[in-house]
């Protein structure tokens, strides 16, 4: 059985936030990158019949996390992120742009991409992608991969930030791409669901991976 995937687009930039279930009858849901809102996605949640079982974090980046504190803490749902990037929600404050919501908060489990993530009754690959940011890591269950800021609908994650390296996040998506099947969906941090091989061929971004496919 598919896994049920919602959609929202939360906080300052409308980041996409997911709810994830096993079915739409599971108790409990693994939500990924709440980027802020988390009374008004606590609320979806109600109205799901679900509860956050865990939040998981594909990078640090203020967008991506700005919901997680209010979320955890009123829901008691443990926080899986990348140990390279937990000081971007332990210091949230000194990361983000002034005035932006959320709060700091401890990570109760760290994750740098390898391991196996047991949530929900949902089992998450957690695959090491960055270039977008040092330490990103994407989730993959079931044919769905959660990408975070790496992959978009004809469009990759941007290079220009601290810690961000164009090479690297080619070699990300090359692994994907080596890894993982055509038809996989992608979820990705900001716009549309698309699948890697509709990327792999027509994202203009992808043409050095493209050629050296030939």
């Amino acid at each position: 059985m598919p896994l049920v995937v919602d959609r929202y687009a939360l906080g300052p930039l409308q980041t996409n936030c997911y709810v994830v279930r096993s079915d739409r009858s599971a108790a409990e849901a693994a939500v990924i990158d709440p980027g802020g809102d988390a009374a008004a996605l606590r609320l979806e949640l109600a109205r799901l019949g679900t509860a956050a079982g865990a939040i998981l974090i594909t990078h640090g980046h203020f967008d991506h996390v700005g919901g997680v504190a209010d979320l955890a803490e009123g829901t008691g749902a443990e926080v899986w992120m990348p140990e390279g990037e937990r000081e971007r929600l332990e210091r949230f404050t000194e990361f983000a742009p002034v005035g932006v919501p959320g709060r700091a908060y401890p990570p109760e489990h760290l994750v740098a991409g390898g391991e196996t993530v047991e949530v929900a009754g949902i089992s998450f690959e957690c695959l090491a992608v960055p270039g977008h940011s040092p330490a990103h890591v994407a989730y993959y269950a079931d044919g769905e991969l959660f990408s975070g800021d790496l992959l978009f609908a004809g469009s990759v994650g941007r290079v220009d930030l601290p810690g961000a390296d164009w090479d690297t996040l080619l070699g990300s998506v090359r692994m994907l791409a080596d890894r993982l099947p055509p038809e996989t969906v992608v979820h990705p941090g900001h716009g549309p669901e698309t699948t890697l091989g509709i990327e792999l061929a027509r994202n203009p971004f992808l043409a050095e991976l493209r050629a050296a496919a030939e």
